[in-house]
């Protein structure tokens, strides 16, 4: 299949860890709104609810559902995504780990605080791609907010948690603190966007989203994949999402009876 990307974009995620694709899933937008609007109404049993102080809406985000909602399953199997994905990654293969639906009510006041994925996940690997799809047209105001070329850093940022600010796992060496964000290190990268628009990022990419204070809903879609590179990593305690069962070892390939490949070999 010929590429959908340009060399540009493919250049551009892999110096900064993040890319906007324009237009690329128009035609998914119904399909997509189809599934999260039911998905709203329907959240699964780990669904988590974030509510920001003084504001009335809540925030709602949910891992994992993409096989029980036939919408979302139809786009991760036949969309172009996992092409993409391999293209990004400069992969032969692109494996689907876990898709996470973000949920938040006009004037929800909750924002996503920076982090990087990686240091929350059961993977190791540079070959990882996430695309955060909005269902609604989105300000640069409350579009995503990326570091570019965070992905580089030498050490995962300490994964925390998003209620209490309290860390993942035990504190070591393995982890460095959240870099200055606002000291001019990294540029933030942040877009406008529309439906059918996507915004690609590295798994290891510092990023976030300040909180919804305007009178709308906002519905984002995230599918992430895993690439030829990408390896089991078991963290010293619970991941998100977590994986009870995964029965696997350090170094090992990720299952694909879990995970399937949906792209290459």
């Amino acid at each position: 299949m010929k590429t959908l990307l340009t060399q540009s974009e493919i250049q551009d995620f892999k110096d900064d860890g993040v890319v906007v694709l324009r237009g690329v899933f128009n035609e998914w937008i119904d399909t997509l709104s189809k599934g999260a609007d039911f998905h709203i109404k329907n959240p699964s049993e780990g669904a988590l609810v974030h509510k920001g102080k003084d504001f009335q809406g809540k925030f709602l985000e949910d891992f994992c559902n993409w096989q029980r909602i036939p919408e979302y399953k139809d786009f991760v199997l036949n969309s172009p995504l996992a092409s993409i994905a391999a293209d990004l990654m400069e992969s032969k293969s692109a494996q689907f780990f876990h898709d996470h639906f973000f949920y938040k009510e006009a004037l929800s006041g909750a924002p996503t605080p920076w982090h990087q994925d990686l240091p929350y996940y059961c993977v190791s690997g540079h070959q990882t791609v996430s695309f955060w799809l909005p269902l609604e047209s989105r300000k640069k105001s409350v579009s995503l907010r990326s570091l570019a070329g965070s992905h580089h850093l030498n050490k995962e940022i300490r994964p925390t948690s998003w209620a209490n600010n309290e860390s993942f796992y035990e504190d070591n060496n393995t982890f460095m603190d959240m870099p200055n964000t606002d000291n001019g290190d990294f540029e933030i990268k942040q877009w406008e966007t529309e439906p059918g628009d996507v915004v690609a990022f590295n798994f290891k990419t510092i990023h976030g989203a300040n909180a919804n204070k305007v009178d709308d809903v906002s519905r984002t879609l995230s599918f992430r994949f895993l690439g030829d590179d990408v390896v089991y990593r078991n963290r010293p305690g619970r991941t998100s999402p977590n994986f009870p069962g995964i029965n696997q070892k350090d170094g090992e390939r990720i299952r694909e009876d879990w995970f399937p490949v949906i792209w290459g070999n």
